[in-house]
């Protein structure tokens, strides 16, 4: 790099300085209505129901989801929050969205006015802190939240930056105000271990909440400053004052007081950090130096609309909205999980310092690999060599690639060693800028443990359905992952482990019952388990997880081919397949898991391993039927109503399908690259690559009766694969697909022309 001298080398960086100003202002100005693609998300979608998405302010991936927190009320208000609920007992910095478990919910603010409660509110007793509120008080947009407490006449409004919570609170009058800090609740699961406020000075205090819940150790330190001087703060362990300006306990809380405020507000920046207060103050610094609410309002919007903007569709208003608030759930997480100088706390509970990487958390692998990461590397490839990084320093800190990993812990939720298949869905589309080697070995010596049957499989043997429960799902999902391994070893010239591995690929057949025509438990005698009923679903308590037989059977998806054989050929598979889709939704007299929604017959919408199952019919040759299902998924199942989502949104999965399957192709196999046609629900799609090419999909005469295509065009020569290829999406170019209302008695029938 040349180097410059004395005024020559100030004038350039003060050049430097003003053109990144001017970039900064420019982008934080806001969008004209026309440009905006943030005015059509709507947050309350899947926050009715059994969504359990995150409602409130943050931006793409960021570190802080500052957001309200409802009394809760049960399963249904995991993220704290349910479009059913008019309760609010404060605002809180870190959120889940769309999962099955409630955790996080930390460093609860809440503005009050009057003597100040020290228990929140209940459904039984509304005398302690938080208020009753409404919808039409409210308002939530991408970065943004506001409603009025009415209980104290305060509006509260919220914005954020990546580690920043940014909070606005106007008073009825300019006296009588004060902010409760209680870092004793989370939700659901959480419970606190250690609490810690400390006064710094006259604006500012920090601390730390040390919790047990799904994350078994979950640490969150914070810098709390307010924009009007404390002139009081009372502290509390539970309900026990205690004097001083400092307070270690379990359930500390920290009432702040001030005398008169200037034109009713009070502003409040929360930063926060996984390694220490220090650090909170520092990311405060760096992300919101100033008081200005508005600006981080504008350049949160811009920071959405930047991500928004990376694909354009043509479409009608309610898709539009469907579309676009799925993108902007599929960018809650994975999440920042690291400070502004790099710094972030390892698995081991090491503090790793000044990394030059991001580093992520709140990795929900075993829903998210199907679509989420293979929409990644389509529309956030600037992201995937992070998110592998953040795998790989996982695995070099437990010694095992990451299961479902949540604020620096392994919970170990689910089935399945599913960032296998991410990382090698990421190598095999070019992505490397990561030591490759330690991938390797990271994948292969995660499919080597001996946990949840893998002892049986290293044997290439079926794990027997009395050795433990959840037998079938765990073996179908470690021949996904082993398939992954296998394709990695090949593309090394791994010889000897792509043999291994390939045949643990195809140990699913095992469990294959050819007199039933289902994926059965089998015990360790060789006798399939009895009494056996294909429908019945008991939730975590059978061979199967969240799902039954008639679900699991097809869970093949690395090798749909394979089988269609069992079955006997494509006539005896189709008779059975189709038979799916018929059969009642309604089992009298069955435990349904609670995952089990958005049925079509007994396919499960509402759950991820049922997200490829439509498309296997490509695979026959009869495309046609692909696109009726998905169109009837669409009409049923995604609707801008608040229970707008059919099952858990699951950290951006159900949004992630949605979003592909809409622009007419999906990730059957979610390491192969291929992407299945099924049938476009938008006019046009236009997904713009990093490198300043496009690819778009023109739906030719798309309507809700031209359901069905009848040819496709690739760059304007015919195009007769009923499959899309990830190289085709990632180079750019242009698919036109012919629609029509009836099916097309060629269209991806011919052998050569289905899925590989």
């Amino acid at each position: 790099m040349r180097k410059f001298k004395g005024q020559n080398k100030s004038r350039i960086v003060g050049m430097a300085l003003l053109l990144v100003f001017q970039l900064g202002f420019s982008q934080s100005k806001p969008l004209s209505k026309k440009q905006s693609l943030t005015q059509f998300v709507d947050p309350y979608i899947g926050s009715g129901g059994h969504g359990h998405v995150f409602v409130g302010a943050n931006v793409p991936l960021g570190a802080v989801q500052l957001g309200p927190v409802n009394i809760f009320e049960g399963w249904d208000w995991c993220s704290g929050y349910n479009y059913q609920s008019n309760t609010i007992v404060g605002f809180t910095h870190q959120h889940l969205s769309g999962t099955g478990i409630g955790d996080l919910n930390d460093i609860l603010v809440l503005p009050v006015t009057g003597k100040v409660p020290l228990t929140k509110i209940t459904k039984e007793n509304m005398n302690g802190y938080g208020s009753f509120f409404s919808h039409e008080k409210e308002v939530v947009k991408p970065g943004y939240y506001s409603v009025v407490l009415d209980k104290y006449n305060i509006k509260a409004e919220l914005s954020t930056t990546k580690r920043v919570g940014f909070h606005k609170y106007t008073f009825p009058t300019n006296n009588d105000a004060h902010v409760l800090v209680d870092l004793a609740d989370g939700v659901g699961w959480d419970k606190p271990m250690k609490t810690f406020v400390k006064k710094i000075n006259e604006t500012t205090i920090v601390g730390y909440r040390l919790s047990e819940g799904w994350a078994k150790d979950q640490r969150v330190y914070f810098a709390m400053t307010f924009s009007q001087p404390i002139s009081k703060m009372e502290l509390y362990d539970a309900v026990t004052p205690k004097a001083g300006t400092e307070l270690e306990g379990v359930r500390v809380k920290a009432v702040i007081d001030f005398a008169s405020l200037k034109n009713k507000e009070v502003l409040v920046k929360v930063g926060i950090s996984p390694v220490s207060y220090d650090n909170a103050l520092d990311n405060l610094k760096a992300e919101a130096p100033h008081w200005d609410f508005n600006k981080v309002v504008q350049q949160a919007d811009a920071h959405w609309n930047k991500e928004l903007s990376k694909v354009k569709i043509s479409a009608d208003l309610n898709t539009k909205k469907v579309f676009y608030t799925a993108m902007y759930h599929t960018l809650f997480a994975p999440s920042i999980f690291n400070d502004a100088n790099g710094d972030y706390l390892g698995t081991d509970k090491k503090v790793y310092t000044k990394q030059n990487f991001t580093n992520y958390t709140t990795f929900s692998l075993w829903d998210t690999y199907r679509a989420l990461h293979p929409l990644y590397t389509i529309m956030q490839p600037e992201k995937i060599n992070d998110i592998i990084q953040s795998f790989l320093a996982i695995y070099k800190q437990q010694g095992r690639l990451p299961v479902w990993h949540l604020m620096g812990n392994e919970t170990d939720c689910m089935n399945g060693n599913h960032s296998i298949a991410v990382i090698v869905d990421a190598y095999l589309k070019g992505f490397r800028d990561y030591d490759v080697n330690l991938a390797y070995e990271a994948i292969k010596t995660t499919a080597m443990q001996t946990r949840a049957g893998m002892d049986y499989v290293q044997k290439l043997q079926y794990i027997p359905a009395d050795s433990q429960l959840e037998s079938v799902a765990n073996a179908l999902e470690y021949a996904i992952d082993d398939w992954g391994v296998a394709q990695m070893a090949k593309a090394l010239n791994k010889q000897a482990d792509y043999e291994y591995f390939s045949k643990r690929a195809q140990l699913y057949k095992a469990y294959f019952d050819p007199e039933t025509g289902f994926m059965r438990g089998k015990l360790a005698n060789g006798e399939w388990r009895t009494p056996f009923n294909p429908l019945a679903s008991s939730h975590r308590k059978d061979d199967y997880v969240e799902g039954n037989a008639w679900q699991y059977t097809w869970l093949v998806p690395h090798d749909p081919y394979g089988l269609i054989d069992l079955f006997g050929g494509e006539a005896p598979f189709l008779k059975k397949f189709d038979q799916l889709f018929e059969l009642p939704e309604v089992l009298e007299g069955e435990e349904v898991s609670p995952d089990i929604t958005g049925l079509i017959g007994q396919y499960a919408q509402g759950n991820e391993p049922s997200h490829h199952i439509p498309y296997l019919y490509a695979y026959v040759g009869q495309p046609w039927k692909t696109a009726k299902i998905v169109r009837e998924v669409f009409d049923k199942f995604y609707t801008t109503k608040p229970d707008g989502i059919c099952g858990n949104e699951d950290v951006g999965q159900m949004s992630a399908w949605y979003i592909m399957s809409s622009m007419g192709f999906y990730s059957v196999n979610p390491s192969n690259g291929i992407y299945v046609m099924g049938s476009p629900l938008v006019q046009s799609a236009t997904i713009q690559n990093p490198k300043g090419k496009a690819f778009t999909m023109n739906a030719i005469n798309n309507s809700a009766t031209n359901i069905y295509i009848q040819k496709a065009e690739w760059n304007g020569k015919p195009y007769t694969k009923s499959y899309l290829t990830h190289e085709m999406i990632a180079k750019g170019g242009e698919l036109k697909l012919f629609m029509g209302s009836q099916p097309s008695a060629t269209f991806g029938v011919a052998k050569a022309d289905r899925p590989l």
